[in-house]
Formats: structure tokens, C-alpha cells, sequence
């Protein structure tokens, strides 16, 4: 049996849209299946993506870790970036001002609970995230991966073989009989695979039931687990409020100038109390101490050879300031791999500019990513 080519299938396709011929038509439940299987194959390319997006809702940091991901695998490494989560970034803010102000703070040993429970919070929905990754993400994956590709397959073949059929059935006459048969056969049997594959996807919905399932379970696991958190973070709290609240509260005392000069021993004086008046021996001493010094200028020889043995300032070791630049505002801490970590005040060297968030530089011969908002751009980039 000759199938006749693509090309020949795409004329005689044409063909029937222009002019209105109708080819063989296939029954309601075979093209109600093929609908509702097209409808499945939709949904899962849009329902993934999204539910991502309801795990790691910044876009930003989603290509950045894409881009880390990609880099990982170039270098060969296996560690994988996990996604950086909101609860954890506020509870690191709160654990890292809660330790300078201190615990004997209230506010502070306040900020200190409040960020390590945060941090409980943050664990937990990673948790979540990689459950609903294993029990809802990758089954759906590998459906569209594997079934909804086969059975695109096997469409795509029914409709060539259809072709075959009506082009040879209506050259009856200039065709033998037997080769219209044998494409009626090819044609049966195509449709059957597909009919077959798509009612075997279609029956197994109590199994995408199930997968919904997973991801509601993971989601109320989650919840549960950030309740039960701060419902102990909210008593303990409360019990400190309560606390602090019973303490007796203490008067501001203020102290004067001459008090606080007094004190002081570092002019040699014995302490006296708040409010005393300096005597005239006092002050004559202190006249005496800091009196003004008469500084004579050195000669020249002496000028030159200070001149010369003077050394070099900080400011001129950094980088020149003819190149794209930035000045840190603020120290910054990388916490994943790939990020560049500086000092206050840095001058940091810009290379790239990878999103409005982040920005890839060098500093002392370490080149990674960091966020914009922690620097001063002295140079920008060229556009």
C-alpha cells in the first residue's frame, strides 16, 4: 500500500477547507474524547507555570535562580539555590537588629523570637514546596511529557491516514480496490490507537484527583504548621508585653555639662556634684593645660622630606573612577552562591546590569551578583 506524501495530503487538506468537501467523519465520542484531551493538554501548560508562580512569586528572583541553576550545570556543580523565601528574608531582618540592640532589650529580645519563628515559617513552606513539586508538579509534567505526546502522535498519524483514504477513495476506478481497502485498514487502525490512548487518559481521573489532592494537603500542612507557630510566638509575646508592662517605669534624670566635666578625671580633678561652679584655681589650671602652642613652620629640606615619605591614602588605592561604578551604601552578606559580598563604602566596578533589582560586579578580584538597592551608582553603565 502506497501512502501518498505531505504534500499531497496538504493539497488535498487545502482542498476540502476552500471548496467545502467534507472528508470521512469520525463519531461524537471520538472527537468529544479529542476535545476534552486538547482542554487536559491546555490546561496543564497553563495550571504548572502558575502554580510556581503560587510557590516563588517574584518573577526576579525566579530567573535568577534559573540563571544560578544554568551556571551550576556549566561548572559541573550539583548544589542546587533554593528559592529565597519572604517570611525568611523578614526574619532575618528581625534577628540581625534584635542582636544589636541585645537581649536585655525588650524590643530586642522581642525582635529575636519573631525572626527565629519567622525563620520556622519560612522552613515550613519550603517543605511545602517541594511536596507539591513531587505530588502535583512532576506527575502532571510527565503526563504531558509522555501521554498527551504520545497521543499528539497518534492524531497527527489518523489525520494523514484519513487524508490517504479520501484521496484514494474518490480516484475510485483509477485506484484498485485493494489498495483503497488497505487504506481503509490503515485508517481503522490509526484511529483505534488514538481512541485507545485517549480514553486510557481520560479514565484516570480519580489519579489527577489525587495529585489535586497532594497539593491541598501540602498547602493546609503548611498553614497548620505556620499557625501553630506564631499562636506560640503571639503567647509569648503577650507574656512579655504583660511583663514589661508591671515594671516600674524610671524617671529621666538630667545631667548638666559642668556634672559631666566634673566627673571626668581625665584634667586630674577629685569629682564634685551636680551643679558646682568651677573656682578661679580650676579655671586658671585648665588655661594653663590647653593653652594654645605655637606650631614654627619647619624649612624646606624638612618639608620635602615629609612630602616625600608621606604614604599613599586609602582614597587612592581604589579603583579610578573612569569606568562604570558604584559606591555601597551599606555592607551586604551573599547568601547564595554566585553573589558578591562588600563593606560600606566599597567602590565596586559594574559589568552588567542583569534586571532593575540586581546588577553583577567586581571588587577585589571577585566578581558575582548583588542588589541594587544597597549601592550608589557613581558611573552608570553605557545604555
Amino acid at each position: 500500500c502506497v501512502v501518498i506524501g505531505l504534500a499531497t495530503q496538504y493539497h488535498i487538506l487545502l482542498k476540502e477547507k476552500i471548496n467545502g468537501v467534507e472528508g470521512t467523519k469520525l463519531d461524537e465520542e471520538f472527537l468529544n474524547m479529542e476535545r476534552k484531551t486538547d482542554i487536559t493538554h491546555k490546561l496543564i501548560l497553563d495550571l504548572v507555570p502558575k502554580t510556581i508562580g503560587y510557590l516563588q512569586p517574584n518573577p526576579a528572583y525566579r530567573a535568577k535562580l534559573n540563571m544560578l541553576s544554568t551556571v551550576s550545570k556549566i561548572r559541573g556543580q550539583v548544589k542546587s539555590v533554593g528559592y529565597p523565601q519572604t517570611e525568611g528574608i523578614l526574619g532575618d531582618c528581625m534577628l540581625c537588629y534584635g542582636n544589636e540592640l541585645g537581649a536585655e532589650s525588650g524590643f530586642g529580645f522581642a525582635l529575636l523570637e519573631m525572626g527565629e519563628a519567622l525563620k520556622q515559617v519560612a522552613q515550613a513552606k519550603d517543605c511545602m514546596d517541594v511536596r507539591v513539586k513531587r505530588t502535583f508538579i512532576d506527575p502532571l509534567q510527565s503526563l504531558q511529557h509522555k501521554e498527551l505526546k504520545e497521543i499528539a502522535y497518534h492524531l497527527r498519524k489518523l489525520e494523514g491516514r484519513r487524508l490517504d483514504f479520501d484521496y484514494k477513495k474518490r480516484r475510485k476506478g483509477k485506484i484498485a480496490d485493494s489498495e483503497i481497502k488497505k487504506a481503509f485498514e490503515k485508517f481503522e487502525e490509526s484511529k483505534d490507537l488514538a481512541e485507545r490512548s485517549m480514553f486510557n487518559l481520560l479514565e484516570r481521573d480519580v489519579q489527577r484527583m489525587q495529585h489535586l489532592s497532594g497539593l491541598l494537603e501540602a498547602v493546609m500542612d503548611y498553614h497548620r504548621q505556620s499557625q501553630q507557630i506564631l499562636e506560640n510566638l503571639r503567647s509569648s509575646l503577650q507574656s512579655r508585653i504583660t511583663d514589661a508592662s508591671n515594671q516600674p517605669k524610671r524617671e529621666f534624670a538630667s545631667k548638666s555639662v559642668v556634672s559631666t566635666v566634673c566627673y571626668t578625671d581625665i584634667y586630674g580633678f577629685s569629682t564634685c556634684s551636680s551643679g558646682v561652679i568651677l573656682n578661679t584655681e580650676v579655671t586658671e589650671a585648665l588655661s594653663e593645660k590647653y593653652a594654645p602652642v605655637v606650631v614654627h613652620p619647619p624649612d624646606k629640606v624638612t618639608i620635602k622630606a615629609q612630602t616625600t615619605d608621606k604614604p599613599t591614602s586609602n582614597n587612592d588605592s581604589g579603583p579610578p573612577l573612569d569606568q562604570p561604578c558604584c559606591q555601597a551604601l551599606y555592607s551586604f552578606q551573599p547568601e547564595n552562591q554566585g553573589e558578591l559580598g562588600f563593606k560600606e563604602g566599597d567602590i565596586i566596578i559594574l559589568t552588567s546590569q542583569i534586571d532593575e533589582n540586581w546588577c553583577e560586579g567586581m571588587i577585589r578580584g571577585e566578581a558575582g551578583l548583588f542588589p541594587m538597592n544597597y549601592v550608589k551608582v557613581l558611573i552608570p553603565l553605557p545604555q
